[in-house]
């Protein structure tokens, strides 16, 4: 379930690219499923070995090009381990709701993108992010957890503010958002509710079947996201004039 549109970003082959928060690494995969060269950061160590595992199978399955790379780095996005002007394309995708530095982050974004680069940025959207804090308290105060809820002014002020350049905004998973506000409303952990089970079912089918089999509910999500998709994804330049 991807969130971000590489065409849009203008990712091509060999270019080298971060997925800062990988997590599981389903944006990393389709970067070197492209054949950039990738490097998948975040906190987790288990979440990143399990990434670099599947790295190693892909190519053994060869579902990536000659030439394509992918590896993983540990560690903290307010300090990336990597130089100035290091990356064709940055993306960071649900990361920055959870940092209370976020200025911070985004200038270290900004920093290992090359000028003339691209960055795609995705985080909860305001309506449906604002809907699931009003019902439930445990769905983002947790350790961890949400600590902001950005407007799409706020946050291309920030990222303008760090020397990017906003191109486009797209919203993704419309049928999420009413997944999560059930799951707010019955109970954020509260799996065994019936509704919540088969909605759940509904959203892995989604996923799992090719577009020929899930014409409705692929139609159904293109309607709903500029309403209320679950995600907010921006697009951004570093002007070639910018110093690195």
């Amino acid at each position: 379930m991807l969130t971000i549109d590489f065409d849009r970003l203008g990712l091509k082959p060999g270019e080298r690219v971060i997925d800062v928060g990988a997590g599981a690494g389903r944006h990393s995969f389709e970067m070197y499923r492209r054949g950039a060269d990738v490097i998948a950061f975040d906190q987790d160590a288990d979440e990143l070995a399990n990434v670099l595992d599947l790295f190693g199978a892909m190519k053994e399955a060869g579902e990536v090009p000659e030439g394509a790379s992918a590896d993983i780095k540990e560690g903290d996005a307010l300090a990336l381990p990597f130089a100035d002007g290091e990356f064709d394309r940055v993306i960071a995708s649900e990361i920055l709701e959870h940092i209370p530095a976020d200025i911070q982050a985004i200038n270290e974004l900004v920093r290992v993108l090359r000028p003339g680069g691209t960055m795609a940025i995705t985080v909860p959207r305001w309506l449906p992010e604002i809907v699931c804090w009003k019902l439930s308290e445990d769905y983002h105060n947790t350790p961890g957890g949400h600590i902001r809820i950005y407007s799409d002014k706020e946050l291309i002020g920030k990222l303008v503010n760090a020397g990017m350049e906003f191109e486009e905004i797209d919203y993704a998973h419309g049928l999420h958002s009413p997944y999560w506000w059930l799951k707010c409303a019955v109970g954020v952990k509260n799996d065994d509710n019936p509704l919540v089970k088969a909605y759940h079912q509904v959203l892995v089918w989604d996923i799992m079947k090719t577009p020929r089999y899930s014409t409705v509910t692929r139609f159904a999500e293109k309607l709903l996201n500029p309403v209320i998709g679950k995600s907010m994804v921006l697009y951004l330049r570093k002007p070639e004039s910018a110093s690195s």
